[in-house]
């Protein structure tokens, strides 16, 4: 293949593909990446969806620019998860250095590189070196200094491969937490199988997909027409999603105002997003009347995409499905399984002082959070983290003055931070909680009934701040930590980054566990939550061996149905 001294959008579109393929390819593996060996390795599947999805929003133009803010900006919704959030983060900063250009060579391309990693340290609050940013950043540096002006593309990455290979090794001496675990960093090593499959077409090399196809995108379903019809109710109004591209010619207004124009499309409709990107705009509004929000739209320039869908044809088929289900009465909090984007109606009529959004797995956790009174229960978290634009869909669902998001996951907590920069409301408030136990206890001492929102904020934090979490799980590889060694199956009780005790039994690995606490003896109550796949009769025993050990604690067992752990335990 001849060597290409210049790169557009085609050949990013194929180079990305081929990248996803080797990350594809690795997905499993790096999975299994994980500082301790439990089930709940996520971290190729968040970088494989926002990199997949992100594909799939982006623009098909050979305009190098056009292409990747298109790319970076589907990256960013689709984000999933700490690994995924930052990927975005480095396309964004690749996006940003490239946004004008038709195309570039091997110095420009180098140059977008550099912006990436910069983009991507801003982005997080607190950055760890060892990881995805560590790789990243010592990756390009490194390259630079090997390589001549006139470096091809192909050249370049090369080059910056090589390095963030390197640098992955490296990552254990600057994170012990790995060199404890005896891994590397999975987030940098998913980095590299991109990169990998990038410079890997530009040497000619086609990457089969993993089932043996290359890449192709999905189309979504069309909704079901046969649900709305001459006779149908109208109340539910439109959704609308459209890419405005901002124009410099005299006809257009040029007084643009991110501001001033979500003020003015609030008043046509509601749940509104507007996520500007340079002289684009992605809009997101539910109205009964689309056409003064088109006219709206057109002041400033012209449409680059537009979706327009009757949400009576959705509210239809949900009630159909609630109605074959047996579901509950209207006015019931809703869980959302898979995407909020499932029911993009606006749950509450009457606006409210703060609503509470959360993220929970388990059929009885997500139970026991909508009857706390949570607005809206996300299906994720464990193994499943929650995306960016779930965030945002759901953000937009509720009518309140006010939101309050509990992530539940250290790993989710980065998407609900960019979708509350993407939705560019200061009242959306991210609460600390990193566990299904913390948002539990912050619902629990959330006051429903009063109209301060400062206050219910503050007595949520205080359950979060009232509760230690425990978890069990069974270990999926040999493990060797702090010298003791845990075959595989062994159960394990974690206590933050910390193994407590191992057994072969998992009743004796949480008591044992527990009696390893150093906040035991300060405790009064204990509530577990019981896994998927752990057996009721297990309560009646595991209740004895609590009461026998722990007879001060008021203890109470409840079914979670949540996967990987097969006990969560809160003490309070």
């Amino acid at each position: 293949m001849t060597e290409k001294h210049y790169l557009d959008g085609a050949d990013l579109k194929q180079m990305l593909g081929n990248g996803l393929r080797v990350l594809k390819s690795q997905e499993k593996e790096i999975n299994r990446l994980n500082v301790f060996p439990v089930a709940d390795g996520d971290t190729g599947i968040n970088m494989r969806l926002t990199l997949e999805n992100g594909m799939k929003r982006a623009e098909d133009t050979e305009e190098l620019g056009a292409y990747m803010n298109s790319l970076a900006d589907g990256m960013l919704l689709s984000a999933r998860g700490n690994s995924g959030v930052i990927l975005s983060q480095l396309f964004k900063g690749i996006a940003d250095s490239l946004k004008d250009q038709k195309r570039t060579d091997g110095a420009g391309f180098l140059c977008a590189l550099k912006n990436a990693h910069k983009t991507a340290y801003e982005a997080v609050v607190r950055p760890v070196e060892g990881t995805i940013l560590t790789v990243a950043r010592e990756g390009v540096l490194r390259a630079e200094r090997r390589l001549a002006a006139d470096s091809t593309p192909e050249e370049v990455l090369s080059a910056v491969l090589e390095e963030m290979e390197e640098e992955l090794l490296h990552t254990p001496e600057l994170l012990p937490v790995l060199k404890e675990a005896g891994v590397v960093d999975r987030g940098a090593k998913g980095l590299i199988c991109i990169t990998d499959g990038m410079y890997r077409f530009l040497k000619g090399e086609i990457v089969p997909d993993s089932d043996g196809e290359e890449y192709l995108p999905v189309s979504a379903e069309g909704p079901a027409l046969s649900l709305f019809d001459e006779k149908s109710a109208f109340t539910d109004g439109y959704c609308m999603e459209f890419i405005l591209q901002r124009m410099n010619d005299v006809r257009y207004d040029q007084a643009f105002d991110a501001k001033r124009f979500i003020e003015e499309l609030s008043a046509l409709g509601d749940s509104v997003v507007a996520v500007p990107a340079g002289m684009r705009l992605k809009v997101h509004v539910h109205t009964k009347k689309p056409a003064p929000v088109i006219l709206l739209a057109q002041k400033y320039g012209e449409f680059l995409t537009f979706k327009l869908e009757n949400m009576q044809v959705q509210h239809n088929e949900h009630d159909l499905n609630e109605e074959n289900a047996g579901a509950a009465e209207d006015g019931t909090p809703v869980n959302l399984i898979g995407s909020v984007a499932e029911d993009s109606r606006i749950l509450n009529a009457e606006k409210k002082p703060m609503a509470v959004i959360a993220v929970a797995n388990g059929d009885g956790i997500r139970q026991m959070f909508t009857d706390l009174g949570c607005d809206i229960v996300i299906d994720g978290g464990t193994t499943m983290n929650t995306s960016t634009e779930e965030f945002l869909h759901a953000f937009g669902r509720v009518n309140a003055d006010a939101i309050a998001v509990l992530a539940n996951n250290k790993n989710v907590v980065r998407a609900a931070e960019q979708a509350r920069e993407l939705f560019r409301r200061e009242d959306v408030h991210i609460l600390p909680t990193t566990t299904l136990m913390e948002g539990y206890f912050a619902l629990a001492m959330d006051v429903q009934d009063s109209d301060d929102v400062a206050y219910r904020l503050e007595q949520m934090q205080r359950g979060i701040e009232s509760v230690d979490t425990l978890s069990v799980a069974a270990s999926v590889r040999d493990y060797n930590y702090r010298g003791e060694k845990y075959p595989e199956g062994t159960f394990i009780g974690l206590l933050n980054d910390e193994i407590l005790y191992g057994a072969e039994d998992e009743a004796e690995c949480l008591v044992e566990s527990l009696k390893r606490m150093k906040t035991i003896g300060e405790r009064e109550t204990l509530l577990i939550f019981r896994g998927k796949g752990v057996a009721e009769e297990e309560e009646e025993r595991l209740y004895a061996a609590l009461e026998e050990a722990f007879p001060e604690l008021e203890t109470e067992i409840v079914y979670g149905g949540q996967p990987v752990y097969r006990f969560l335990a809160g003490l309070s």
